[in-house]
């Protein structure tokens, strides 16, 4: 054996240790070949699945389905025909909202961050653990370990617990307890860290540009502390560390640098011998551009398992990616040793988690489980953490709180992301925050996008309606109080996401802003100041749910207490977001 399995994070008996030597021995190189990658499963089709399992011989599948009893059909159909368990992977960043359709979203990694215990970050984990082993699920690709050094970066800006490595790593290690309530592997990801420059790993190479010194201190010190009570397992991020590339390889050449997922001196000499790592690796999703462009498919995916790395995550073509991977071993681009590592952690840690000698659930206990998904248990801790991390950031115009009886009308502007497809319609939280607005006695007049008249009649003139305004008198007559609520989302589609109105010169832009009282609220990123300077009372909510919007409207109204937190992020380095 190459690997202490009896030692941390596995801790396996002698028993379980035959079990992974007799199962890695009992493998034909086609069958080892397979546990190296984790697929994303695109049909819970069970045909489509046993042919899948069994032609590939896949070691772990991530899946699309939403539907919570078809996710479990699918996933109880992966282990059914696998001649060896498998990994069924998750993403429980925020809960369970990402794991099915009505997954309960207990709040972003930022706002447990607002906070002022871990108690949210633990709640939220433990949460996520029930409703994804609920689904059959056994490993989650959280938390994220990232930190928010640059207030530019909108990748992580609600995914990260905080701005500095003492909050980011006491949060994470409170996530991971609440995880750990279940029978489920935790993964800190994106190593070496995201968080320092602005760029989108999904779409171009990450660069984490800090000094060896500085990554020590910060990312470095997450990491150790994280390893040290018992990691078990860690995604690797297409990001690259050049100061260490630099220092683990003397000479190396700017364009030999290769994100950590193809760097060994990173993923090897780093994680594994600097930092003591002996648990399982895993790339991160290798549709994302800061893989795709780093070099050429077929090079991809071997040399990501000869770096260090113990699973590949996502196959473009099945057959295909399956030959580049065997080409890969045959060609001793993985050598015999690097490939047994890789099984022992892999099949390591699936001993660990019991899954050689776990006995199938009936399908009567499996559904009955289900019942956990978004129950009124989860959703009353989702509105518990909501209370305490709305944050208000700034009320220099000392406006709040509203009293209904005397500022009752309304107009409320939505700045949102343009529809991926009008098919979809516009943002749903708009309705939420107009029902939640009502309910608190306001009378609400909603200003029509560019995105609303375009869902209404598609017309070249609509861009020119979107410009018309009323007058200043007549408008200031109307209305006693403006809303502003943004909601802009960017993830995997450009590099920073900032306030966009919905077509140029539009009347959303904030003309109003000296003649009537205005508030407004942002339900995710929280570095919109930087382009709502103006805004004199500003919140930030973290989340479009209707937890955390009927929490920010009892704020406003004076019902409850601003509970939140932030950090000098939001002021975006700029002087004039701060009046």
């Amino acid at each position: 054996m190459l690997t202490n399995l009896k030692g941390m994070p596995y801790g396996l008996s002698d028993k379980d240790i035959e079990w992974v030597e007799e199962t890695i021995n009992n493998m034909s190189i086609e069958e080892k070949i397979g546990q190296l990658f984790i697929v994303l499963g695109k049909s819970s089709n069970e045909e489509y699945i046993r042919n899948l399992v069994e032609k590939y011989h896949i070691g772990g599948a991530r899946y699309t389905e939403r539907d919570p009893l078809k996710v479990l059909h699918q996933n109880r159909a992966f282990q059914k025909y696998s001649k060896t368990p498998m990994f069924i992977a998750a993403n429980c960043e925020d809960g369970g909202s990402s794991l099915c359709q009505n997954g309960t979203q207990v709040a972003t990694q930022a706002q447990c961050g607002a906070t002022a215990t871990p108690e949210a970050a633990y709640r939220m984990g433990n949460i996520g653990g029930i409703e994804a082993t609920a689904l059959g699920c056994n490993w989650t690709f959280s938390p994220i370990v990232d930190i928010l050094f640059n207030w530019r970066n909108t990748i992580v800006n609600t995914r990260a617990f905080g701005n500095e490595a003492d909050q980011v790593l006491e949060l994470a290690k409170a996530n991971i307890k609440g995880l750990k309530n279940s029978n489920i592997l935790t993964s800190a990801k994106h190593f070496p860290g995201d968080g320092v420059e602005e760029r989108d790993q999904h779409l171009v190479m990450g660069i984490n540009d800090l000094t060896c010194e500085e990554w020590d201190a910060s990312f470095g010190k997450v990491y150790r502390s994280l390893i040290e009570d018992g990691l078990e397992t860690v995604m690797i991020g297409h990001i690259a560390l050049p100061a260490y590339s630099r220092k683990l390889r003397p000479g190396i050449l700017d364009e030999e640098i290769m994100p950590a997922t193809l760097a060994p001196e990173i993923t090897t000499d780093l994680l594994r011998k600097q930092l003591g790592f002996q648990g399982l690796v895993v790339t991160d999703a290798s549709h994302m551009g800061g893989l795709l462009s780093a070099k050429p498919r077929n090079e991809q995916l071997p040399y990501a398992i000869a770096a260090g790395c113990d699973m590949f995550l996502f196959m473009h073509d099945e057959e295909e990616d399956f030959q580049y991977m065997l080409d890969g071993y045959e060609k001793g681009i993985i050598s015999e040793e690097r490939l047994q590592e890789a099984l022992e952690h892999i099949l390591g840690m699936k001993a660990k988690l019991g899954l050689h000698k776990m006995k199938a659930e009936s399908l009567e206990e499996s559904t009955t489980k289900l019942m956990q998904i978004g129950s009124a248990e989860h959703l009353a801790v989702a509105k518990e953490i909501a209370d305490e991390s709305i944050t208000l950031v700034k009320d220099t115009q000392g406006l709040l709180p509203i009293d209904v009886r005397e500022k009752k009308r309304a107009m409320l502007y939505f700045l949102e992301s343009a529809p991926v497809s009008y098919a979809d319609g516009t943002d749903k939280a708009k309705k939420i925050v107009i029902e939640e607005l009502e309910k608190a006695g306001f009378q609400v007049d909603v200003n029509d996008s560019f995105y609303d008249l375009e869902q209404r009649e598609r017309s070249p003139f609509n861009k020119f309606k979107i410009m018309a305004m009323p007058t200043v008198e007549s408008f200031k007559k109307q209305y006693d109080v403006v809303f502003v609520f943004v909601h802009m989302k960017g993830y995997a589609q450009e590099n920073n996401v900032r306030v966009k109105y919905s077509a140029p010169h539009s009347n959303e832009l904030p003309w109003w802003i000296n003649e009537v009282p205005t508030v407004c609220v942002s339900l995710s990123y929280t570095n919109h100041l930087y382009d709502l300077p103006m805004m004199k009372t500003f919140i930030n909510a973290y989340g479009p749910t209707r937890a955390c919007i009927r929490a920010t409207v009892e704020k406003i109204t004076g019902q409850s207490e601003f509970k939140g937190k932030f950090n000098e992020t939001v002021w975006c380095n700029s002087w004039d977001t701060r009046y």
